[in-house]
């Protein structure tokens, strides 16, 4: 059974930092916040691109969760664990979508989307994804880039290194980067993470608030 306290117990005590800093990346939004993206059919909206990056297959519904992120954002960070039980409790059931959304104050933020992006390109999109997060502690808020570090990751994930080099210089992974982010300046995104569930902006006060939600789409 799905509650709070199976993932508390997977995240033990780190849920309540967790939290704390999600609950802080999300206020971090100005205005009147994101607005919500009419969801359903087949078109492309800029919350959801046909060539979005999705982590693990496509849920057998319609509901999907969609998270606006920047490896180098220590609030996203911190959801991540939070994310990946989502994704194995509702594995199969639910698309998890990630969209990149580096903020210009972390100096290696768009470095690591890039290199996301290009291991995407040899279909090791989710390995690259948690490499960034799990070694966020490594190599984020420096102010010198990590270039050198990322190509390490690519090659211990047994990466076709020429491919990778050159997809990491290109024009096309740095425009597909910034598609993800002119889509999220579009929908009224200004801070990370920025979580949709069916469309709709959300924002969780606690864990329980993301199984509830998704629990609620499920239903609809």
């Amino acid at each position: 059974m799905r509650t709070q306290t199976k993932l508390a117990v997977a995240l033990g005590t780190a849920v309540v930092l967790i939290l704390a800093v999600l609950v802080v990346g999300v206020l971090r939004q100005s205005g009147e916040g994101p607005r919500a993206v009419e969801t359903g059919g087949t078109a492309d909206t800029p919350l959801m691109r046909a060539d979005s990056r999705i982590l693990g297959g496509a849920g057998s519904s319609a509901v999907t969760v969609v998270e606006f992120l920047d490896f180098e954002c220590e609030a996203c960070g911190a959801a991540y664990p939070v994310v990946e039980q989502l994704r194995d409790d509702y594995q199969g059931k639910v698309t998890f979508v990630a969209r990149y959304f580096p903020l210009p104050g972390h100096f290696n933020s768009e470095r690591a989307a890039w290199a996301v992006e290009s291991a995407a390109r040899q279909d090791r999109f989710e390995e690259m994804y948690q490499k960034m997060f799990e070694t966020q502690a490594e190599w984020g808020e420096q102010r010198v880039g990590k270039d050198r570090l990322f190509r390490g990751f690519a090659e211990d994930l047994g990466l076709d290194m020429a491919k990778f080099d050159r997809d990491y210089a290109s024009d096309e992974v740095r425009e597909r980067v910034q598609r993800d982010v002119d889509d999220g300046e579009e929908l009224g995104v200004t801070g990370t993470p920025t979580f949709y569930i069916d469309g709709e902006p959300f924002q969780p006060s606690s864990v329980q608030d993301f199984y509830d939600r998704i629990d609620d789409a499920l239903s609809a």
